[in-house]
């Protein structure tokens, strides 16, 4: 086993990294113009990502339009595709970053910045891992492609645009997860459910598709009622001048059953206290069970485990009632049929099924010659036979390829700081997910 990894190799990557992390490239579409869909910062980091690989020697492409662009190194007759991302999530708060985000910084061996982790980090390894073997002085067998998306934060436009325009890879990773891999991907199907009005009260608490709500206020008719349905039912919350504020736990939507629901506590409680109101009553049936089984019974399949079913929103006024729904659906499961159960469900409350966005499942067997190299170079490298390929809620690019998984760059013992102030990677870290990648490559991709 070769350490393709130098110490050379390694500052140059973080030299580049550091290139990429000055480049603000979280979505600005009210500074979209043509070339830029996104914003002029994802745009701006795209372009950066491209001068590093040309820099590398690869041969590089941008989208006219903007959506995407790739990199590509080696021939042959198949082509192996790392798929990653330069956008990111806003910076937040300032004040809470003990370093500008926006600028790569190092103290104690820790790496800041603004998608280190997510996905500028794990991007830059995986190219540097890649010019490294090409260094040692080997060639590849196959066309290596590193395809750089623009708008993963967001909706994936920019590899629907990929798909549309380019040729399908044959094989290959998402380094935008962690070790050792990822080979099941749920399926991700984001919805509403609507009914009729109601003059009896209004709610209006909205959040995120993919966040189980820690909150939901209520100021609305007949308080002191829901205040007693709330205290009945041990439901906590808060009390200010202008209303109640149920109180939950927030979790990300793929983990559901681990969070407290704060929308549907207070629907349950709503229902007790305006039994006519339909949308009410379905929170009554669904009672907190982030599995949906209440509704649609125990959806399961071996290779991914059970349906989530996260409500994330209540709106009720005089015109309509809404529910916002995020399901991760078992990879085996009949998403259609699915569908068309829970539509049958909710009839049954005055609501209709309405359709927002789809990601289909990812599923590659753990036996296939992908999987199988990958974990050992991982286990090689690395020196973990405990860990196993990994099921996952959650979404990757991986999905949007054929035969592809997301693979790195987090380690088992790496702290999560993505999307969070103090974005952060030890350079020990990243050091070890260059030789991992580079194994994986070189015996994946070298003759």
């Amino acid at each position: 086993m070769i350490d393709f990894i130098s110490d050379s190799v390694f500052a140059s990557a973080v030299a580049s990294l550091k290139r990429l992390i000055a480049v603000p490239s979280f979505n600005s579409e009210d500074s979209a113009v043509d070339g830029a869909p996104f914003g002029v910062g994802p745009r701006a980091a795209l372009d950066e990502v491209l001068a590093i690989a040309d820099d590398l020697g690869f041969d590089c492409f941008c989208d006219p339009d903007g959506y995407y662009g790739y990199a590509d190194v080696g021939s042959g007759d198949s082509c192996f595709g790392i798929v990653c991302h330069v956008d990111t999530v806003p910076a937040g708060d300032v004040s809470a970053w003990d370093f500008p985000p926006f600028e790569l910084n190092c103290a104690d061996g820790v790496l800041y910045g603004r998608g280190v982790q997510d996905d500028k980090g794990p991007t830059v390894a995986a190219l540097f891992a890649v010019k490294a073997i090409l260094d040692a002085g080997f060639c590849f067998d196959r066309k290596i492609r590193f395809i750089f998306g623009t708008d993963e934060e967001i909706l994936w436009r920019c590899l629907a645009e990929y798909n549309k325009k380019e040729d399908p890879i044959d094989l290959g990773i998402a380094p935008d997860a962690e070790f050792p891999l990822i080979y099941a991907e749920k399926g991700l199907q984001q919805s509403y459910l609507v009914g009729a009005g109601s003059d009896e009260l209004m709610v209006d608490v909205v959040d995120s598709f993919n966040a189980v709500p820690s909150a939901a206020f209520y100021g609305g008719a007949r308080l002191d009622d829901v205040k007693k349905a709330l205290l009945a039912r041990d439901f906590a919350f808060s009390e200010s001048d202008d209303g109640i504020t149920v109180l939950g736990k927030s979790v990300h939507a793929m983990n559901a059953p681990e969070g407290i629901n704060a929308v549907s506590r207070l629907a349950i409680a709503l229902a007790d206290v305006f039994p006519n109101v339909g949308v009410l009553q379905f929170f009554k049936q669904f009672d907190q069970e982030a599995h949906g089984a209440n509704l649609l019974g125990n959806v399961f399949d071996e290779a991914s485990g059970q349906l989530t079913f996260n409500i994330s929103s209540l709106q009720i006024n005089a015109d309509e009632s809404r529910v916002q729904i995020d399901l991760r659906i078992p990879v085996t499961v009949d998403h259609d049929q699915l569908i068309q159960q829970l539509s049958q469900a909710v009839e049954k409350f005055d609501l209709k099924y309405v359709d927002f966005d789809y990601l289909k499942p990812l599923y590659v067997p753990t036996d296939s010659d992908l999987v199988k190299t990958l974990m050992a170079s991982y286990q090689d490298v690395s020196g973990d036979r405990e860990s196993k390929p990994q099921i996952s809620g959650g979404a990757t690019f991986a999905r949007t390829m054929p035969n592809t998984v997301a693979f790195g760059a987090m380690l088992p013992t790496t702290p999560d700081f993505m999307h969070q102030a103090n974005e952060r990677w030890s350079k020990a870290d990243m050091r070890l997910s260059m030789k991992i990648f580079a194994e994986a490559i070189y015996r994946l991709c070298v003759k």
